[in-house]
């Protein structure tokens, strides 16, 4: 017998007792116990607030990132022992990777977004300088800082490995340590996976714990700047989540709940035509893949009526072809259901749906199984309903959580109306999708549905063969529902990071605000003096380093240069005429790119140094005409240093502000450059 411990405040703990037992869901065979049993469940808290999260906090994005890409490329080589684990849980060769490698690819992912899309820094600034006087000597901006806290994250046993990983990555890139609790049905897998992390030394102490079994009242004792990430049934959700303490202290609560998502078929999508082929082996898979117990998974598929009958007849044929047994058989396409408690939970619900419907595929009762006792696993046929009235309660209130989808028909009269008021019986999903070739149909379903739906997938013809299908979750995007689904996001790029951190305003002088975001911007000191910025590395480059160079006339023969190199004879750069009947110009006027290429040639030191490449602009503004016979000069600021983790250089940005004979800005924008972090190179 292996009782499953609990990995709090630094040490893996044995529970008191000898916990609640596991059956393998192929075999009946126990697996493991599972209790928290004497788990000083406040002790974890308090240990993951003062040791996990100053830990985290002295790290930068970058670092944070780097940790995670490193422990996804040591989970990589465990996949073999994850796969042999999830098979005890039901799941075929297929279905462990879909949860494995999913898991895996989301640490990786949220490591690539971390080192593109955040700044080597502990905060992040966000949104513009705003000025709140008009001498720009008073500021505002937003920054964002990891909460001094927990991130207690609550785990459905469908996904063991995706599940705990995809609200942990986001959790750690922002600083805020995870306290994980699995689901009892499959905490075994986890408890795996949490070992494998610990034992990699990866990661700083503190920052990932694991309680297996209940969290009996771990809630009592959150605080004001803990989170909750919860995954699991919508009655549960709204239970904790009117908790007195998460009212009372404002905890962060985020649910992924029930979900009666539904997939929609165009009208147009008759059978032979490739929407109808995706739809139905779509629809087959959403069943089969994991038993169906997925979140996402499509409970309800929305056809024309007049199509009812044949979707029917091809996705019972497909059906036919899925052969259900123990996984570690060839040719076993479905696994089994996690439990036989989940098995008699998912007959339950299809019992309640049949009294709106009527099965064309399936036997809730029975099922040929290969290589294993249909008796003893908690193995179940895929089950394919019709509904016989699609405005019954049943089908748009019940969710059978296992291989079970019901057919409605909606109406050809007004099909796009309809479709809406069918799917919004749902009352909030986390995913839907629409297959048809008809993009106007598609925009008006996708414009009607979007209030109810966090995701929506469009399949046709032309992304059919890489599209990653109706009931995949990406860490780039929101994952997460409105209504019955939820109400949150708990993932999605790195919305699913700044969801761990706590937005604040900060009203200062320009000098000030620039020191505590690590930014330069108008207003702050500038220093001129110390040679040209383009000589320095980052080792010695300081944000405000700047250098002013200038004037340089703009004559008619510059203009027209311009325009016979490049083709561009834009009649307000050649027509005087033409130019003064423009209601923006006086006759006239200089090229935008005459002008920048102008302040490059002003500011750019040539000689070989530490600038290594020039990567691109942001931000460009042209703000003001350039007449022949203007004087251009420009300022250029050092406005941000980003250093890179495993390279010789970083990034900086600078501040470019082109301005004529009168100091009025004509161009204003951000250079992007590499910079060397010495030189010459050590």
């Amino acid at each position: 017998m292996t009782v499953l411990r609990s990995y709090v405040s630094g040490a893996w703990t044995e529970p008191a007792d000898d916990g609640r037992p596991v059956l393998d869901a192929v075999t009946g065979e126990e697996v493991a116990r599972v209790s928290s049993a004497g788990i000083d469940l406040p002790a974890a808290l308090a240990y993951g607030r003062s040791t996990g999260g100053p830990a985290l906090r002295e790290l930068t994005f970058h670092q944070r990132a780097a940790l995670l890409k490193s422990l996804g490329l040591m989970l990589r080589e465990h996949r073999p022992e994850l796969y042999a684990l999830s098979a005890r849980a039901g799941a075929t060769l297929g279905d462990a990777k879909f949860d494995v490698d999913g898991g895996i690819g989301v640490l990786l992912s949220y490591a690539s977004k971390a080192r593109r899309e955040l700044p080597n820094d502990t905060i992040l600034a966000e949104g513009a300088v705003e000025p709140l006087g008009q001498a720009w000597t008073f500021v505002g901006q937003h920054i964002l800082t990891p909460l001094h806290g927990v991130a207690v994250q609550i785990n459905a046993f469908n996904f063991p490995v995706w599940g705990p990983l995809e609200k942990f990555a986001p959790a750690f890139i922002a600083g805020v340590p995870s306290l994980v609790k699995p689901a009892t049905q499959t905490a075994y897998l986890t408890a795996r996976l949490v070992e494998l992390v610990v034992a990699s030394g990866l990661l700083p102490e503190g920052s990932l714990q694991l309680v297996c079994g209940g969290i009996g009242g771990l809630f009592d004792h959150l605080g004001e700047q803990d989170l909750v990430s919860f995954t699991g049934s919508a009655a549960t959700a709204r239970q904790l989540r009117s908790h007195p303490v998460i009212v009372e202290r404002s905890v962060r609560f985020n649910a992924e709940a029930d979900s009666l998502n539904c997939s929609v078929l165009g009208p147009e999508a008759g059978p032979g035509t490739p929407e109808f082929d995706l739809y139905v082996r779509q629809l087959v898979a959403e069943m089969t893949v994991k038993a169906g117990q997925k979140c996402t998974a499509i409970r309800r598929a929305l056809v024309p009526a007049a199509l009812a009958g044949q979707v029917a007849e091809a996705a019972r044929d497909r059906l036919a072809e899925v052969v259900v047994g123990n996984p570690a058989e060839e040719g076993v396409r479905m696994g089994a259901l996690a439990g036989l408690e989940q098995r008699e939970e998912v007959r339950r619900a299809v019992k309640a749906l049949l009294s709106a419907g009527r099965i064309v595929s399936g036997d809730p009762d029975h099922v040929d199984v290969v290589g294993a006792s249909a008796e003893r696993g908690a193995f179940m046929a895929p089950l394919l309903l019709r509904a016989d009235d699609p405005g019954r309660a049943e089908p748009h209130q019940v969710e059978a959580f296992g291989p079970v989808s019901t057919i409605i028909g909606y109406r050809d009269i007004d099909p796009v109306t309809d479709v809406i008021d069918l799917a919004a019986r749902g009352r909030g999903s986390l995913a839907g999708s629409i297959v048809t070739a008809d993009a106007s149909f598609a925009r008006d379903v996708i414009l009607g549905l979007a209030p109810w739906h966090g995701r929506l997938l469009v399949l046709d013809r032309e992304d059919g063969a890489e599209s990653t299908g109706h009931g995949s979750p990406l860490p780039t995007l929101v994952h997460g529902g409105p209504g019955r689904a939820g109400g949150g996001e708990e993932m999605g790029g790195i919305r699913g990071v700044l969801h761990h951190m706590q937005r604040t305003a900060v009203q200062a002088s320009p000098r000030v605000l620039s020191a505590v975001t690590r930014r330069w911007i108008p207003g702050a000191e500038r220093r001129t003096g110390g040679g040209h910025p383009f000589r320095k590395p980052l080792a010695d480059l300081r944000i405000g380093d700047t250098v002013v160079a200038g004037p340089r006339p703009v004559t008619l023969a510059d203009i027209e240069h311009f325009a016979e190199f490049t083709g561009d004879t834009f009649y307000a750069h050649m027509d005087e005429d033409a130019a003064r009947a423009n209601p923006f110009f006086d006759g006239r006027v200089a090229h935008g790119y005459l002008i920048v290429s102008f302040a490059a040639g002003l500011f750019v030191q040539p000689d070989p140094g530490p600038v290594l490449a020039n990567y691109g602009l942001e931000n460009l503004r042209f703000l003001t005409p350039v007449y022949p016979g203007d004087e251009l000069t420009v300022t250029l600021t050092c406005k941000q240093i980003i250093p890179r983790e495993d390279a010789g250089h970083g990034e900086v940005r600078w501040d470019a502000d082109v301005t004529n004979q009168d100091g009025t800005s004509v161009a204003t924008y951000d250079v992007l450059t590499l910079v060397a972090k010495e030189w010459p190179p050590g």
